[in-house]
């Protein structure tokens, strides 16, 4: 019994260093599991959200384009508006289920901020519909969507720890300018 006890102590140290060693792989793997969950969803975030403005800037861009044959945009491709109502109509429905995404996985400042994009973007095609040949008022609403596009993205790369990006502002040589009333 007596090399027992003096065996004893080593024992117990093996068996705490067993136990710490159990502990210290559980909780490592619990942090790893947490880490690699979080990274999945802010890919699935960030999907949602690329996949969101992709849809809403084919409304955007078809915008400018009918915008450019009324007069209103200097953009190089116009297009009537007959011919781009299936268009606008098809890139319409496309936001309803990107749209949806956004709302299940998105932060509510990123929602907030697609809705308040959408919303000029939709404005952008009343204008359009009702046939108006207004240069300055079309620059009013540009000025704003390009606000809401800003917001937006700034709301994305915010939610998901992103740097600030390039603001996508730069002229475009060649574009024609706007046609003047008349």
């Amino acid at each position: 019994m007596s090399a027992f006890v003096q065996q004893l102590p080593a024992l117990i140290g093996v068996v705490i260093g067993a136990l710490g060693s159990y502990l210290a792989v559980v909780r490592s793997d619990r942090a790893r599991f947490r880490r690699e969950r979080a990274a999945r969803w802010e890919e699935r975030r960030l999907a949602v959200y690329t996949e969101y403005a992709r849809t809403l800037k084919k409304s955007v861009t078809l915008a400018y384009r009918v915008a450019s044959h009324l007069g209103n945009d200097p953009h190089p491709h116009p297009l009537a508006l007959a011919e781009a109502e299936p268009l606008l109509t098809e890139a319409a429905l496309a936001r309803d289920p990107s749209g949806e995404a956004l709302l299940m996985l998105g932060s509510p400042q990123v929602v907030e901020t697609a809705r308040a994009w959408v919303v000029v973007a939709m404005e952008m095609e009343r204008f359009l519909r009702e046939g108006r040949r207004e240069p300055d008022a079309w620059q009013g609403l540009l000025a704003r969507q390009r606000a809401a596009r800003d917001g937006y993205y700034a709301a994305v790369r915010e939610d998901l720890t992103l740097p600030p990006g390039h603001p996508a502002r730069w002229p475009l040589p060649g574009a024609r300018p706007p046609a003047a009333d008349g």
